[in-house]
């Protein structure tokens, strides 16, 4: 059987104290009392632990002490306790000195199952030993209590000790940093992190970890474009999210099923994913995928609306006034600005005709920044304010012709961006 390690603070009246002794039995016990107060020259509470004869008054009007200490009353020997003084109303002090005590008992006790009581002592003390171990993994906390004849205290002879219930306090507190990380769109930190997490004993609250661990595991996937793996993760939990991620589930069955909207719906889904990359400071990854995104744009529309693929054009659907040349296999392969310039030849009326008239020069502009950034053919980092004017552009410009195009397949605004925070269930 495990030890049992008992950390009470001491403060006030003894009872409960030897309460605590009574029906938890520890092996050891911590105490944890303030030591004689610099100011006053008044004793603190370690009398009550070290007093030599009679040091504690029976009752609080008592004129006299004519009680022994409580580890005489309790029967203990000197090996079975120790004493640590903290400042009476120093809550930073307390809570660094009883973060170092639970840290140092659990080393001497491997294994021991350690309880802290908060019954006694100051406000501080009791604040300090409830943060100390609410930090501390695999510290109960318990108190004494029972029934109270009145607002101010409990009855004589009716004490016992009540487990408290921090479990769902300490599971919030552990899964707070990984929530936040959905703030940046670090869904993977968060998955990595909640699945490290013990489950709860109580059936909600592993209900939620489950929740939250899995949510942030499938939007792990979507950030990865492996939609159908997103698909097959957060579905389970429509029932419970439905009502607050309708939307993101639509896009998200809307990028899973084949059929002639999956294209183009990927293709709004790539500058949402563009934006999470910006959104992280990582600007040469959110210009990168833009490229990508203006280069499939004109590849699916040439292949949509022309039959023409941009990997194998037919020479006769090449314009007089444009050379392009066969590869060494035969095949007149092109590149985004020549896709562009197909597509405006054989689409001169369309939205997309229309843009990339209008946005040759800008379009050149850009891929001149692009080339230079060090994901592409230079050394140069994108900066933030190249970043701004790539992220203005498209939404003037890129974005709304798109909308046009793929309104035929009842594809009118831009998806929702991926959340930054757990839905409202």
């Amino acid at each position: 059987m495990s030890p049992i390690i008992l950390i009470c603070t001491v403060g006030g009246s003894h009872e409960p104290i030897l309460t605590a002794l009574r029906q938890t039995t520890p092996d050891f016990t911590c105490f944890i009392c303030t030591g004689r107060d610099p100011a006053t020259g008044r004793p603190g509470s370690d009398v009550q632990i070290l007093g030599k004869g009679s040091c504690i008054k029976a009752r609080p009007g008592d004129e006299r002490p004519s009680l022994a200490n409580i580890p005489t009353q309790a029967g203990l020997r000197d090996e079975q306790y120790e004493v640590v003084r903290v400042p009476a109303d120093d809550l930073d002090e307390v809570f660094r000195i009883l973060c170092a005590t639970i840290h140092g008992i659990g080393q001497r006790f491997p294994g021991a199952r350690l309880l802290a009581d908060y019954t006694g002592g100051t406000k501080t003390m009791t604040a300090g030993l409830v943060s100390a171990a609410l930090e501390s993994d695999g510290v109960e906390l318990q108190l004494v209590t029972g029934s109270r004849a009145d607002l101010i205290k409990v009855r004589s002879g009716m004490e016992a000790v009540t487990q408290a219930n921090v479990e769902r306090v300490r599971l919030e507190r552990a899964v707070r940093p990984y929530v936040e990380a959905w703030q940046r769109y670090a869904y993977s930190e968060a998955y990595r992190g909640l699945a490290a997490l013990a489950r709860p004993r109580d059936r909600a609250l592993a209900a939620r970890l489950a929740l939250l661990r899995d949510l942030s595991r499938g939007l792990d996937a979507w950030d990865r474009f492996e939609h159908g793996a997103a698909l097959e993760l957060l579905e389970p939990y429509r029932p419970r999210i439905g009502a607050s991620w309708s939307l993101l589930l639509a896009a998200l069955k809307r990028l899973t099923t084949e059929d002639e909207a999956q294209e183009p719906a990927r293709l709004l889904d790539l500058w949402r994913n563009a934006e999470r990359r910006a959104a992280q400071g990582r600007h040469d990854d959110a210009v990168a995928r833009v490229y990508r995104l203006l280069e499939w744009s004109a590849q699916w529309l040439l292949r949509s609306r022309c039959g023409i693929d941009t990997g194998d054009v037919p020479p006769d659907r090449v314009p007089l006034d444009m050379t392009l040349p066969p590869n060494a296999k035969g095949r007149i392969q092109i590149g985004l600005m020549a896709a562009w310039e197909l597509l405006a030849h054989h689409q001169p009326d369309s939205p997309a005709g229309a843009f990339f008239r209008a946005e040759r020069n800008a379009l050149l502009d850009w891929l001149l920044m692009r080339n230079h950034s060090i994901l592409a053919h230079g050394f140069r980092p994108v900066a933030e304010t190249d970043w701004r004017k790539t992220q203005d552009w498209m939404k003037a410009r890129l974005l709304p012709m798109l909308l046009q195009e793929t309104a035929a397949w009842r594809i009118q605004q831009i998806p929702p961006q991926l959340p930054d925070q757990p839905p409202t269930e």
